[in-house]
């Protein structure tokens, strides 16, 4: 019998030191966070209320009440306004990166990937973002530098071989490209590709592919959900671009806008693939030709704001590199802001852009600078991502978040 019970204790101690619990260390929010007040018009100024790092970040993560900030090993889950500590989640391992998904009918989940210590992002923990509390967990195969980009219903993890795409349970629904252990072989189209940008929205999944032999990208449409499981893609559809460089700038329920250099101009596609326009752009070709992975655009419809002039903002907006063009809700280019640091984000109904300057307070029909709003950043030149919490506005500037305060 004592035999039995060191075996037993033995092969608990073992299951332990191999499972997801072991090196990680839970401090839960004491009450869950609160809600932060909302914005009620465009403030005369901010001021800078906190600032956190965050390198495991590349856009400022709001899920629900909470800002999240992600770097080292640590995810932490902090009140907007104060930005103090609420939870946070350690674990002995590296992370890959952080994300939010699945708002529908709550508050949505914080979505911490971490390396394995074998060079493959494959842990993935969903946390409450009001307490921190552990809600589910799988394993991916996916390689450092993934990003994941949400829509309502599904999450994508990028990659520059393999796509994954999980549903609420964290199940995976769409495995896309180079399977390192496929479980049933020859079921993907184009495994020898690599992907450029990609993005989801409305259930579909939308990237652009390089493949060998072909002189040009190309851009493929897939469902995010297919009806043959996730080891068989279902392709809406997969057609040549004209040209090599292409940037998947937007996704929409039946169409999609491709950016091509040389000379810029943006194709718009229709369900099936079919060419419903081709508008030339007025920015710079450099903008184009630089190998973009990384979504570039924001929606309006994220934050659930509207802009003040014509309703709930449904409009899209693209950062090119050098300046913010909006595109309304058929991808057709609405208005261009030269010299933007990032996407435009809705604000108290209305419309703010990172500039050098500070913010551009933008007039969201017609894209007029109303005026600017001072901001001292310390790398001017820098990339800004902007998002809300409430009244609080949030930029992330390089590995660091900083929360911004309405004044005025």
């Amino acid at each position: 019998a004592a035999v039995l019970a060191l075996l037993f204790v033995g092969a608990g101690v073992a299951v332990w030191r191999t499972s997801g619990v072991e090196g990680t260390t839970d401090v839960l929010a004491a009450t869950p966070i609160a809600p932060p007040p909302p914005a009620i018009g465009v403030p005369a100024g901010f001021a800078e209320a906190w600032k956190a790092p965050s390198g495991a970040t590349d856009h400022p993560v709001v899920a629900g009440p909470a800002v999240i900030t992600a770097d080292g090993s640590e995810v932490v889950g902090r009140t907007a306004t104060t930005g103090a500590e609420s939870w946070s989640y350690t674990r002995n391992r590296r992370l890959c990166t952080v994300g939010s998904g699945f708002p529908e009918g709550s508050t949505g989940r914080v979505l911490a990937l971490y390396d394995s210590n074998t060079g493959w992002c494959s842990e993935l923990t969903a946390l409450s973002p009001e307490t921190g509390t552990r809600i589910g967990a799988s394993n991916p195969d996916l390689k450092p530098g993934t990003r994941l980009l949400a829509d309502h219903t599904y999450v994508l993890a990028t990659g520059t071989d393999y796509l994954e795409v999980w549903r609420s349970d964290l199940v995976r629904t769409l495995e896309y490209g180079h399977v390192v252990t496929p479980a049933q072989p020859a079921r993907q189209p184009r495994p020898d590709c690599t992907y450029g940008s990609a993005a989801v929205a409305f259930g579909r999944i939308g990237v652009i592919e390089r493949c060998p032999g072909e002189p040009t990208d190309r851009l493929t449409v897939l469902t995010a959900d297919g009806q043959d499981g996730a080891e068989t893609p279902q392709v809406q559809y997969s057609m040549p671009l004209p040209t090599a460089g292409a940037t998947l700038v937007a996704l929409s329920e039946g169409r999609a806008a491709v950016a091509l250099p040389g000379p810029p101009r943006l194709l718009l596609l229709d369900a099936a693939g079919v060419q419903v326009g081709l508008i030339p752009l007025a920015v710079p070709d450099t903008d184009l030709t630089a190998d973009a992975t990384a979504p570039t655009a924001t929606i309006g419809t994220a934050q659930g704001t509207t802009n003040g002039t014509d309703g709930q903002d449904d409009r899209i907006y693209w950062w090119t590199g050098s300046r913010t063009i909006a595109l309304n809700s058929d991808l057709t280019p609405l208005w261009t802001v030269d010299g933007t640091l990032g996407p435009a984000q809705p604000y108290g109904g209305g419309l703010l852009v990172p500039s050098p300057a500070g913010l551009l307070v933008l007039d969201a029909a017609s894209g007029t600078v109303l005026r600017t709003i001072p901001v001292s950043r310390s790398d001017r030149a820098a990339p800004v991502r902007l998002s809300t919490a409430g009244e609080m506005l949030i930029e992330q500037r390089g590995t660091e978040v900083v929360a911004l305060r309405p004044t005025g």
